[in-house]
Order: structure tokens, then C-alpha cells, then sequence
């Protein structure tokens, strides 16, 4: 699996949009530095996501994220790949018994796969929209990510990335 989290707030993103010519677009913005954080993990080849909305990203959440990831998969041993965060390489991060964690190189956010589903609910829910409150930052995120993730051959897509397949066993 790879998990990564995404943060969604209440600044406005503002990109092109249709409308018919002559007439100019009325696109809303604004600026409020209020923030959730959407923490998710991906089994690209099986389409399957698990995650979490947590108020920050620091290392008290992400052990959240991690137990609850734990309790989810108890019946599996999970190896879950992380980019180099701070808060995923603390001293004071607590894994579980059933994880193992393994860190991507530096610079490469290519190589995540988690890191396509947070543009895809960007693109598909938050552009050119204007929030009165978090709360409907984080109804429009659930919604996005439930989406997204009921749809898992558009969640392979996104995310079961060439160099993630596995050779046949007879091909070795």
C-alpha cells in the first residue's frame, strides 16, 4: 500500500471554466487559511483506499492513522510506503505490529501512487467553489473521496503505476 496526506481548505482555487462567448465568467475566491487533512492509503492493484480527515498532519495523527489502518487490515501484514515527512519518520510515531513501513527517495512524489487521487478530488469538487465553513470543506471531501473510491477501476487508474506491477511468476 502507499498512503500520503492531502490538504484541503478554504482557499479558493480559481481555473478556467466554459461559458458562452461574449460573455466573461464570474469565477468566486477567497482566502481563509482554515485547513483539513485528508489522509488516505491506496492498494493500487487491487482499486481499494482506506482513510482518515484529521485536523493536522503531524505525528499525534498519524499515529491515529496508522491504528486505524491496523485495526482495518488486522488480518494482514501491511507494507506501506511513505514519502520522508517529518511526522513519518519521528521518534515518536507508534506502528503497529501488522505495518512495516518503507520510505520513497527524496524528491520523487512521481513514484507515489496516493498522490493522484488528491488532485483528482481537487479537480472534480473544490475548483471555482467557495466554502462558508470547514464543515462543508470536509462534506465536499468525503463526498469527492466516497466518489472515487466506489469506482475502482478509476482508482487503479490513477494510481497502479508500471513499476508497482508484479512479473508472473513463469516469466521470472
Amino acid at each position: 500500500m502507499a498512503g500520503n496526506e492531502g490538504r484541503f481548505g478554504r482557499i479558493g482555487e480559481v481555473w478556467a471554466c466554459w461559458c458562452p462567448q461574449g460573455i466573461r465568467p464570474t469565477v468566486p475566491k477567497q482566502l481563509f487559511r482554515q485547513h483539513i487533512y485528508a489522509y488516505a492509503t491506496v492498494a493500487p492493484e487491487l482499486g481499494k483506499r482506506r482513510g482518515l480527515i484529521l485536523p493536522y498532519a503531524n505525528t499525534k495523527m498519524m499515529n491515529l492513522f496508522l491504528s486505524q489502518i491496523s485495526q482495518e487490515l488486522a488480518d494482514y501484514f501491511v507494507i506501506l510506503q511513505l514519502d520522508k515527512a517529518s511526522w513519518h519518520r519521528s521518534n515518536g510515531l507508534k506502528v503497529p505490529e501488522n505495518i512495516r513501513l518503507i520510505f520513497q527517495p527524496a524528491h520523487t512524489p512521481e513514484l507515489m501512487p496516493v498522490e493522484h487521487i488528491f488532485p483528482d478530488v481537487r479537480e472534480n469538487h473544490f475548483y471555482n467553489q467557495v466554502f462558508a465553513t470547514l464543515g462543508q470543506v470536509e462534506d465536499v471531501l468525503c463526498q469527492g473521496l466516497v466518489e472515487l473510491c466506489s469506482d475502482s477501476e478509476r482508482l487503479r487508474s490513477l494510481t497502479f503505476f508500471p513499476h508497482l506491477r508484479l512479473l508472473p511468476l513463469n516469466a521470472i
